[in-house]
């Protein structure tokens, strides 16, 4: 799993692939909790696996893939 631990929070570094999709959002390196409010409140998202398959975030990823 390297390269994948090392962008979230020291405290979730150990954690397994599946622990870290069900960590909250705050989790990751550079999300602060407000940012984590902000997430939940637009889009519904709490959770690290939340925001990897929300179908917004997925279909900017993929315009962004496309564009390039």
């Amino acid at each position: 799993m390297s390269g994948i631990a090392d962008k979230f929070d020291k405290a979730y570094e150990s954690l397994s692939v599946e622990e870290l999709a069900d960590a909250p959002v705050a989790a990751l390196q550079g999300v602060s909790d407000g940012d984590a409010e902000h997430l939940k409140a637009a889009f519904g998202i709490t959770t690290v696996g939340q925001l990897g398959t929300n179908k917004y975030f997925l279909w900017a990823q993929a315009v962004a893939t496309l564009a390039k």
